[in-house]
């Protein structure tokens, strides 16, 4: 594994993790949506600015199949939103810690699938 890439990985996934944060926050306090929806809005956000950002920044990748690899990109992160929700879901519903606080956790668990996948599939 490449520990250089491993951490800029982790600065995008941070930049990413503010604006999938900001924008569920909003969706849910500000807007009264429903939590786990507006947890799917703030992932579509951070998702977008993971995509641009690795690309680039990450991976240095210049491939101008841009749509086909945002698709598996977006697949990836599809996948990885399903075992954020479906974990989610279970740590709140098994403990009493904070919604927030369990979102912490499931995403750092999601991070590690999200980079190995992105690593040998959509950046390779």
């Amino acid at each position: 594994m490449d520990f250089f890439k491993f951490f800029k990985f982790g600065l995008v996934g941070f930049t990413g993790l503010i604006i999938d944060f900001g924008i569920t926050w909003f969706c849910k306090e500000k807007l009264g949506y429903n939590k786990y929806l507006a947890n799917g809005f703030g992932f579509l956000f951070g998702v977008t600015n993971n995509y641009f950002l690795n690309k680039y920044f990450t991976f240095d990748n210049h491939n101008p199949e841009i749509g086909l690899q945002f698709l598996s990109f977006l697949i990836i992160a599809i996948i990885g939103f399903s075992l954020n929700t479906g974990f989610l879901y279970s740590l709140q519903k098994k403990t009493n810690i904070n919604f927030y606080v369990c979102k912490i956790i499931v995403t750092a668990i999601v991070f590690v699938w999200n980079f190995g996948a992105n690593s040998f599939y959509t950046f390779n």
